[in-house]
Order: C-alpha cells, then structure tokens, then sequence
C-alpha cells in the first residue's frame, strides 16, 4: 500500500482534476502520535474562484497557516505517525470551527472582507460542509477507529502570525489544551528546554467548545490526550527554520511520550 492515499473528489465543489478535500499520509504509522493539520493549505475550489481576494491576500495567514503542513509532513517522517491534512483554505469553509460558528464560513478574517462568502444560500454552504469538512473529518475519524486497540496522542499542528489586531504576540511556540491539561503541560515543559523565549500556555488561542472543533470532538471527545501546537510563522519561512521547528517538536515528544501515555484514555467528553 502506499504511504499515502488522497479522498475522492467532492460531487458539486470539486472537479475531477482537482486535488481532493484531505490526504492522509503514513495512515498505517507505528508510532503513538497522530498529526492532523486542519489549515494546511491555501488551495479554492476552480468553480469559487478567488473568493474576490487578490493572491497576496490568499497567501497571507487569513488564507491558512503557513509553515503547518511542511513541519507536520516532516514531524510524520520523524515519528512513524499518520497524518491527515486539509485540502483547501480556511477561508472556503474553516476546518476547526464548528458549523454553528459564525467563522465556520467567515464573512471576514483579521479584518479582511471575502467576498466570495457573502450572501450564501443554505444550499451553498452544505456543499462547502458535505465535501470539505466532512470528508476531512470523516477521514480523521476512520483513521482512530483502526488504531481504537493501541494508544494515540492527537496533536494538531497549526502557526500563527507575529501580530494580530495591532498587538504583538511574543511566544514562539504555544501549547494549548482543552478541559485536560496533563498533556499540553509536559509538552511545553518539554519545549520549553528547546526553544528561546516563554512558550504559550493556551496562547495564542486557548481551546474553547464554541470556537475549537478538532482538539473537542477528536481528542478528548473520544478519551484521547490531544493538543494544539501553534508555531509562530516568522519561525517558519526557511526550510532550515521549518527543520529546526520538526526536530525541537520530535525531540520535546520523545522525552514526554511514555509518560502522556501511561496516563491511559479517560472518559469521552462528548
């Protein structure tokens, strides 16, 4: 089999020839850790155009996280872990919200109008839900239930921008957790060995239910251990800054890995 596989192409969003919603990579990984990255890319559907945004705009955070895929593809090769990776942009439809959030399709991000998103019929949108939010779902939750007979850590690999909304945001690194923090604390102990400066403790964002999708429903929604990393992307512009950034996170989950989990599965949250 081959290490990677991609999904079918979504009737009424995506042509035959255009890449598909997700790609899972090293789905039959050994090691403990499973990778998603829910903004991996910048990518809209031929048939939305460019959303009424210039490219420059499509490039920007807005559009994904830049960095995210190239450190979780390398964390994968460096852990035996599988990996599952989003298809298009946050900006079509957001991978980590839930649909009854008013970002889920976002009118506008960091202050930035999308055209392309206003006035959508129902209609509309349950084609951007059915073929890309699902499928990238549904594919994170194939992959855990053939691994529900041996321990997996969930580890959602994200970046975020130096700046947002006019204020400075000085953590290199930050590790944030849902209602269980027991994982995100050795990460960051971990991490905080490895990097220069003061690693965010639920920062940038903190993992809320009403804005977080993954981390909930994956994670602690199924007993398992999970955390979002979020690496600041002026840390991620050179393929030498995205290889020093794979090798802190494999060496900071090599040290705490048995430890996280020895503390076994707990409860399904939802």
């Amino acid at each position: 089999m081959s290490p990677s596989h991609r999904g079918n192409a979504a009737a009424g969003l995506l042509d035959p020839d255009e890449p598909p919603a997700f790609e899972v990579v090293n789905a039959q990984g050994a090691g403990s850790a499973v990778l998603v990255c829910d903004h991996a890319s910048n990518r809209i559907p031929r048939r939305l155009g460019s959303l009424g945004l210039a490219p420059e705009q499509l490039a920007d955070h807005i559009g994904w996280d830049p960095g995210a895929a190239e450190v979780a593809q390398r964390l994968s090769a460096h852990l035996d872990a599988p990996l599952v990776l989003s298809g298009y942009s946050r900006l079509v439809i957001d991978c980590n919200r839930p649909l009854a959030n008013r970002a889920s399709i976002a009118e506008q991000s960091a202050g930035v109008p999308v055209p392309g998103n206003l006035g959508l019929t129902a209609q509309s949108r349950a084609v951007r839900v059915e073929a890309l939010f699902r499928s990238y779902h549904d594919a994170i939750d194939r992959l855990l239930d053939a691994r529900s007979h041996r321990p997996s850590l969930l580890l959602s690999i994200h970046s975020f921008t130096p700046s947002l909304n006019g204020e400075q945001r000085p953590w290199p690194v930050g590790v944030s957790h849902w209602r269980d923090r027991r994982f995100a604390a050795h990460m960051s102990t971990a991490l905080g060995h490895r990097v220069d400066g003061v690693v965010g403790d639920n920062q940038p964002y903190p993992i809320e239910e009403a804005i977080d999708y993954t981390v909930p429903v994956h994670g602690e929604g199924r007993g398992l251990h999970a955390v979002m990393i979020e690496i600041r992307n002026d840390g991620l512009r050179t393929t030498a800054q995205i290889d020093a950034w794979t090798e802190r996170l494999a060496a900071a989950y090599r040290e705490i890995e048995a430890e996280v989990v020895k503390l076994g599965s707990f409860p399904a949250s939802i």
